[in-house]
């Protein structure tokens, strides 16, 4: 078994879907899968693009709703890498959004991130990966922004294109529709290819944070988004 065949579990997982939903998905050909005998099995690629034609599909449905930044952002939870690697970037970074009151239990919380990134990369291409989870030991959604200094080359997006921009967002197990929003929220406008220049152009993180909590960032939307 390769790296790039997943399992009915890993796969529900990901999805944070009961295992036998994906079974049914499979069963009915909802879902990109192939059987080894009497088994089950998903190629990753055939998983991410699946993902991401339905996520661009609602999004076209429905406007992405805005999100008030200034609640879940702070300008500590802005932080400089300097990884070349995917795990030591997601480390970093994961440190810093367990600094945050709403974090409970900090090796939970990076387990988790390792953990999913391990199953199915976050990177959604332009340069951009979202790391995110749902945790019952997350008080409240959370969010804290990496800006890499160079290109993290091991994400392995569709587009090939280097991270140099990563969102990591923890929220309750609870907030469904605010964990949406918040990833459709920065899968939408971080497409902009003015807004990433910006941030990966900044000499600190108030220039950052003036970025990403200016009224002026929802200007910065570009083509309709495919997370």
């Amino acid at each position: 078994m390769t790296e790039n065949i997943l399992t009915i579990e890993e796969v529900a997982k990901y999805l944070r879907v009961s295992e036998r939903t994906v079974y049914d998905w499979a069963q009915k050909g909802e879902i990109p899968a192939g059987k080894i005998g009497t088994v089950w099995r998903f190629k990753r690629e055939s998983i991410e693009r699946w993902v991401n034609e339905r996520l661009s599909a609602s999004k076209k449905r429905k406007k992405p709703q805005p999100i008030d930044v200034e609640s879940v952002i702070t300008q500590e939870r802005i932080v400089f890498l300097d990884f070349p690697n995917k795990r030591d970037a997601l480390e970093a970074l994961a440190d810093n959004l367990c600094t945050a009151p709403q974090i409970t239990n900090h090796a939970e919380l990076k387990d988790a991130i390792l953990q999913r990134e391990a199953i199915i990369s976050t990177a959604i291409g332009f340069g951009i990966a979202i790391p995110h989870v749902r945790l019952a030991s997350v008080s409240d959604l959370v969010v804290s922004v990496g800006i890499s200094r160079v290109p993290i080359t091991d994400f392995l997006p569709l587009d090939d294109e280097p991270v140099r921009i990563l969102i990591m967002i923890a929220a309750a197990y609870t907030q469904h529709t605010e964990y949406l929003q918040t990833l459709s929220f920065f899968s939408a406008h971080l497409k902009s290819n003015k807004l990433r220049s910006a941030l990966v152009s900044v000499k600190n993180t108030a220039e950052a944070y003036r970025l990403l909590t200016s009224p002026a960032t929802s200007g910065f939307h570009s083509s309709p988004p495919v997370q």
